[in-house]
């Protein structure tokens, strides 16, 4: 079952600087939302503040996952509820696939059977014989497939999403874009995706939330975004491919 994310005053500082900064903010079980913004924006901290992995942080405010505080629970057992994909990939290059995909279950002590294995595999698209292959005789986004399959292995309740696709060149970057947005709705997830793409966001996400300097400055609709009614940081950002989409017409004459 899909989990609430909610941030109330959520503030997360590096020495003097606040990487996010009394962040106010619920994302409903279910939901898909995209957090776009610049690099430096704060969005990657964003995401790391919902499973803990923001160490080093000085942390004010709250962050909920299913009403319960996330630091007032044990990381292990709140990182067995939320499904994360990175945009490095993260596979152990030593394990098989096999083995990157079930290692979510091994760590809580449960065996994944060759079988599931297979399941987690087709569920991504990938030919379950990839199964006994190193990281390293896959493309691309086979491995990012992969990492999505570890992720969900688990059943988790949310997925995050870190630059996922940023890697992967614009035809897998776009198929893979809609297969996570399939497996979002077939599976019930609420799902959160990092992305500086804010054409990508607008085409895969429910809501679209534009940080700037640590702080929230936009949360629309994608409709509202497209006709420009989310104000004038979203503005800036969806010019963009709009300007993109223009000069690619002006070709055609």
């Amino acid at each position: 079952m899909a989990a609430e994310i909610r941030f109330e005053r959520a503030t997360r500082r590096f020495g003097a600087v606040a990487a996010i900064e009394g962040i106010d903010l619920t994302i409903e079980p279910g939901s898909f939302v995209a957090v776009v913004g610049e690099s430096g924006s704060g969005k990657s901290t964003l995401l790391k503040a919902v499973n803990r992995l923001d160490d080093g942080a000085a942390r004010e405010g709250a962050v909920l996952v299913g009403g319960e505080p996330a630091e007032a629970l044990p990381a292990p057992a709140l990182r067995r509820r939320i499904g994360y994909v990175f945009q490095s990939i993260g596979l152990f290059p030593h394990m098989t696939v096999a083995q990157n995909v079930a290692i979510g279950r091994k760590v809580r002590g449960e065996a994944m059977s060759g079988a599931e294995v297979a399941a987690a595999l087709a569920q991504v698209g990938l030919d379950p014989a990839l199964a006994t292959r190193r990281p390293r005789e896959l493309s691309g986004g086979q491995q990012q497939r992969v990492g999505i399959a570890r992720a969900l292995a688990t059943s988790p309740e949310i997925l995050l999403l870190d630059e996922p696709f940023a890697a992967l060149d614009p035809v897998t970057r776009d198929a893979l874009g809609k297969e996570v947005r399939a497996l979002h709705q077939r599976l019930g997830l609420t799902t959160l995706l990092v992305t500086h793409d804010m054409a990508e966001a607008m085409l895969l996400a429910d809501r679209v939330v534009v940080m700037a300097a640590g702080r929230i400055v936009a949360d629309a609709t994608p409709a509202e975004l497209a006709t420009g009614k989310a104000g004038a940081a979203a503005e800036a950002l969806v010019a963009v491919p709009r300007e993109q989409a223009r000069r690619i017409a002006a070709l055609g004459g």
